[in-house]
């Protein structure tokens, strides 16, 4: 069972919560990743349904946290090789400070309603994800800003002419993420900047994908996941797509009949972003992993190599 979830929550004691939560979910046997930031709680984690449903149960038992929500997914295997709490300043970047859905973000609109919203046109469809994560679907009609990271994202958004509406008076605004998180910062920061109608998909693609059967659906190839899995399409069904075990983005169309792809080491997306040496460490550090797998053990080296932009 792998659980998503996440909110934006007033936590001043955050650093003192990771320790016990981390021993917690390493004693059920949970894997995957927590962040803990002042600004509340984002993670996945995977592992039974009765490991992961007692950390669900320990985290909503503080009070802040009682009304949390979660997304769940079932896959054949474990999707993380390990289990992380991290403490950071935000628990999705888009660094400026004093921006927080805490105090105010966009309007949801249930999955059920965004068909006619985004089918407006008056309304401005912006999809907040990453270039390679827009590479593999998005919905029909929305813009794709071509941002490598989030925090990219604010900049983007300031040299964007079409926002800056006619007459002074700034056109209606929705936005969508994989899960929802992404919305909440980037809808604050537009009603920060003066933007009124703000409009966001709540629960993200997921719940979209979730919930609106494919033959209704406005939705455009399948969605980039970070896990495992890599991207799953309508009713949340794994899709078709593969990581570069390098950089950890998804394999392009035709990339593995490159010359730049060598599996473990490369891809045709970071080739040129890594030294020799750096790509002699991943074919050592993927030599072990095969050694690893053949003795039935996980090599835990298998992280993901961050090249230089």
């Amino acid at each position: 069972m792998t659980a998503a979830f996440y909110k934006f929550v007033d936590l001043p004691d955050y650093a003192d919560r990771k320790e016990k939560l981390l021993a917690l979910c390493e004693y059920h046997h949970v894997k995957g990743l927590i962040i803990l930031a002042q600004e509340g709680i984002n993670s996945t984690i995977a592992g039974s349904q009765t490991a992961v449903m007692s950390i669900l149960n320990y985290l909503k038992a503080m009070p802040e946290l009682m009304d949390l929500e979660y997304k769940v997914s079932w896959s054949e295997k474990q999707p993380f090789y390990r289990m992380k709490v991290r403490l950071k300043k935000e628990i999705v970047t888009i660094g400026i400070p004093d921006i927080s859905p805490i105090h105010g973000a966009g309007t949801y609109v249930p999955a059920e309603q965004w068909n006619e919203l985004i089918q407006d046109p008056d309304v401005v469809v912006i999809d907040t994800r990453n270039d390679y994560e827009v590479e593999l679907g998005t919905f029909e009609g929305a813009i794709d800003p071509h941002v490598k990271k989030f925090s990219d994202l604010p900049h983007w958004l300031d040299e964007q002419v079409a926002l800056k509406g006619e007459g002074g008076r700034k056109p209606k605004v929705a936005m969508f993420c994989t899960g929802g998180i992404r919305c909440e910062k980037s809808t604050a920061l537009m009603k920060a900047n003066g933007f009124e109608e703000v409009y966001h998909l709540e629960g993200g693609i997921l719940k979209y994908l979730e919930r609106i059967p494919q033959e209704k659906s406005l939705w455009r190839g399948e969605c980039f996941v970070f896990d495992e899995r890599v991207s799953v399409g309508h009713g949340l069904i794994a899709g078709q797509h593969e990581l570069c075990r390098c950089c950890r983005d998804p394999l392009q169309e035709g990339a593995k009949e490159s010359p730049k792809f060598e599996f473990g080491v490369s891809c045709p997306r970071c080739f040129d972003r890594t030294t020799e040496d750096q790509k002699a460490r991943a074919r050592e550090r993927h030599k072990q992993t095969k050694l690893a797998k053949a003795r039935g053990e996980v090599h835990f080296g298998m992280k993901k190599f961050t090249p230089a932009k």
